[in-house]
């Protein structure tokens, strides 16, 4: 059995996905093979995988026929879909939905990628998010639905014991654009320091897809708030080197804040729970998988910067409720998607699909 997985570039969440599920497949005897259509940051973190860049439609008929793969699964990028059937590619090809952004741009992005999906693949793949799955229930009645939860392999994604950091630390991962809103870390953090002015601030991001106008935005807030002394940011951090990140922020007796309007499946709030690093979040949906409030983080309300701030302060000073609640998340997220749990799905899509595995 071999499977071909294509994205637009590898960076953020779904880079992630793609590792973590091509190993845990491999190791279950389904050779995984990952193509994207440009370089990317994430490039760095692949080991083990065969990996190919290509996007001239010449380069991909030639790599197609060259491994006749049994399954190719296409994420989010519905234009290329015609583009591979027009390779003679004669294998299932299945369509599979990660986040999209916001609810209205995910149902537009889905009005547009349907007639393609019906005429080109076997099936669209998409996680337990339920925005994503009233719109696709709706918009593909009667074609057929995979709909299972993301791998977080916490065997190996997991603590490590650093040194703790000498004061608190809210961490926050993502891209500087609209959907991460990156504004409303900054100004909950500015009110945090105020708090406690012993309080850093750590931002993880991939800054070669930040766009310029929007890194001036960020600038000038920044300079605003004059949260300076106060902020570390890191670009393009070694995924690996990522849990003692998440470890440290956790020791340190903050927090990672995700202040997200809409998230898929919300990778960092995984790994961060994986670490032992409490979250507080806004209910962006996704993230529904692992955040039940007050048992295994807790919810904000989206832009409210006040609430967020009494829950931040609450989350740092109740140590009894802190301590339980990482507990509560890392079983909680274990018991719904362990790579064990991944790979059955996947095999049983297969199964669906004609395939004896």
């Amino acid at each position: 059995m071999k499977i071909l997985f294509v994205f637009y570039i590898p960076s953020g969440g779904v880079e992630t996905l793609n590792r973590q599920r091509c190993k845990a497949l491999q190791a279950q005897g389904i050779e995984c093979h990952l193509m994207y259509l440009e370089q990317g940051s994430g490039m760095q973190n692949i080991e083990g995988i065969p990996t190919f860049v290509m996007s001239r439609d010449r380069d991909i008929r030639r790599h197609l026929l060259a491994h006749q793969y049994n399954c190719i699964v296409v994420c989010s990028n519905y234009m290329i879909l015609p583009r591979l059937r027009r390779t003679r590619y004669k294998g299932h090809i299945i369509f599979e939905v990660q986040g999209l952004g916001s609810v209205y741009d995910a149902r537009n992005i889905l009005i547009d990628a349907k007639q393609n999906v019906l005429s080109c693949c076997n099936g669209i793949l998409y996680p337990k998010t339920p925005h994503l799955m009233n719109i696709i229930d709706e918009l593909y009645s009667g074609f057929p639905k995979f709909c299972f939860h993301d791998i977080m392999d916490t065997r190996t994604f997991c603590y490590r014991k650093n040194p703790k950091p000498p004061s608190p630390v809210i961490g926050w991962v993502g891209r500087i654009e609209d959907n991460k809103n990156w504004a409303s870390f900054l100004q909950i953090g500015r009110r945090l320091i105020d708090h406690n002015p012993a309080i850093k601030l750590w931002m993880f991001e991939d800054a070669t897809l930040a766009k310029p106008a929007e890194r001036l935005k960020f600038d000038k807030m920044v300079q605003d708030l004059r949260l300076s002394p106060h902020l570390v940011i890191r670009s393009n951090v070694l995924h690996n080197e990522m849990p003692d990140y998440y470890s440290m922020i956790g020791d340190s007796g903050g927090f990672l804040l995700s202040t997200s309007k809409v998230e898929g499946f919300g990778y960092a709030i995984a790994e961060a729970i994986s670490c032992r690093c409490p979250v507080l979040t806004t209910d962006s949906d996704g993230v529904r998988t692992f955040i039940i409030h007050n048992v295994t983080g807790k919810f904000f309300p989206l832009n409210n910067t006040e609430a967020a701030v009494a829950e931040g302060m609450d989350l740092m000073r109740n140590i009894p409720l802190r301590n339980a609640m990482k507990t509560n998340a890392f079983n909680h997220m274990n018991a719904n998607c362990s790579a064990a749990q991944y790979v059955a799905n996947f095999k049983q899509m297969l199964r669906t699909l004609g395939y004896s595995i």
